[in-house]
């Protein structure tokens, strides 16, 4: 039986307020069918907010709420630096919207908010096989990504060969070692794979 350290515990609570944040970009699919400038938009001031308030934080100012959630989401490498993730979250989704057609688009910004938070969980769970082929990524992170970014796929296209493309370039783009930028490879990948079969 595997039984989890305390830093490996505290790794995971950490991974996964991240990753509970992180789904939140699923919203922007439904939000741009409505109006897609006014997305773009909100997304482009939620990066510059972000911004503002990270530098307040990293200067010694508290600001209440925000420095106190990005903190509990904060991984060790990030610990007195600026935190990227939120930033490449939403110029992932931006570029997605901007670049492809919504279906296309959807299906990358699913894949981004459910393929990459699975794979991170599940890696951290359950991830034991780490061939070198993954670049320190896991069978089972990668399985569970392909899992999550599929099954949005099929919702959306309804097509077996549209969603296994989507889910492989998901997964591929997930286990390169592009760090938080893989917020930005991630959806251009899985939406331009489903987008060339749609």
């Amino acid at each position: 039986m595997y039984v989890m350290s305390a830093a490996s515990l505290a790794e995971l609570k950490t991974e996964s307020v991240r990753k509970s944040i992180h789904v939140l970009i699923a919203l922007c699919p439904a939000l741009a069918a409505l109006n897609l400038p006014l997305t773009v938009l909100a997304l482009a001031s939620g990066i510059v907010c972000y911004s503002l308030m990270e530098r307040l934080r990293l200067a010694g100012v508290q600001v209440p709420l925000i420095s106190a959630i990005t903190c509990m989401a904060s991984r060790q490498r990030d610990a007195s630096r600026f935190v990227r993730g939120p930033v490449t979250l939403a110029l992932g989704a931006i570029a997605a919207l901007l670049l492809l057609p919504l279906p296309a688009a959807s299906i990358g910004i699913y894949a981004l908010a459910f393929g990459d938070s699975f794979a991170s969980l599940a890696g951290k769970l359950f991830g034991r096989h780490r061939p070198a082929f993954l670049c320190g990524k896991s069978l089972e992170g990668s399985a569970a990504c392909f899992a999550a970014a599929f099954i949005p796929a099929w919702l959306v296209s309804h097509s077996l060969a549209v969603s296994l493309a989507a889910a492989l370039a998901a997964t591929a783009a997930e286990a390169l070692p592009l760090k938080d930028y893989d917020n930005i490879a991630l959806p251009l990948a899985a939406g331009l794979a489903a987008l060339l079969l749609m």
